[in-house]
């Protein structure tokens, strides 16, 4: 059972219907006992970075995320979810995040696209990927497909070794990530029709 982690922010449901249509059973919960039972577990996220670390702290849902990804079944951050993983972000301020991967949140800077017109942000819409490395994650998934993107600011990891695909925006980010058992993806799986379902039924055969 794939635990989806609810507090109280985030489009939750489409995530847990987008893997409830590739077969897969999953349950939004912020009961601690369920995470902990769960063999998979998924951190979704849309919305401030400060407000989604307060609403884990006030639902104690921090020891949980921390363990579910110490005890080595497979965890999956979205969006949001992937950048609550890192040390700090600088969105509206400095705050402290998760602190399992090393690196910060940054906004993207002002820039212009090939066509010299000034790039928007946030970053919306539908972008491509670059697969950096081999991952059970992207089985069946090719470089440069595309996917569903709503975000302005993008995670920088210390280690580029963790990096797993890259977009280009202005600049090249980081929009996955894994390692060891934690994978997350800037992206929506959730809104990237086939090749996000994919991804999503990858990871849920992942054990």
């Amino acid at each position: 059972m794939i635990a989806i982690i609810d507090y109280d922010m985030g489009n939750l449901r489409s995530v847990a219907k987008a893997f409830e249509k590739v077969g897969a059973r999953a349950r939004v919960t912020r009961d601690p006992g369920v995470i902990t039972d769960a063999s998979h577990v998924v951190l979704p996220g849309v919305g401030a970075f400060r407000d989604c670390m307060a609403n884990l702290d006030e639902f104690n849902l921090i020891t949980p995320i921390l363990n579910s990804v110490k005890s080595g079944k497979p965890f999956l951050g979205i969006c949001l979810g992937l950048q609550l993983l890192f040390d700090e972000s600088m969105e509206f301020g400095r705050h402290k995040g998760l602190g399992l991967i090393k690196g910060s949140v940054v906004r993207f800077p002002a820039s212009t696209g090939p066509d010299g017109l000034e790039l928007k942000v946030p970053h919306m819409g539908w972008n491509d990927i670059r697969i950096m490395k081999g991952s059970a994650l992207f089985n069946g998934i090719h470089d440069g497909a595309y996917f569903y993107f709503v975000h302005s600011y993008y995670t920088a990891p210390e280690d580029a070794g963790v990096t797993l695909t890259t977009t280009s925006y202005g600049l090249e980010f980081t929009s996955a990530i894994e390692k060891d058992n934690i994978m997350a993806c800037q992206f929506h799986p959730e809104k990237s029709q086939r090749v996000g379902l994919k991804m999503l039924k990858n990871f849920s055969e992942l054990g």
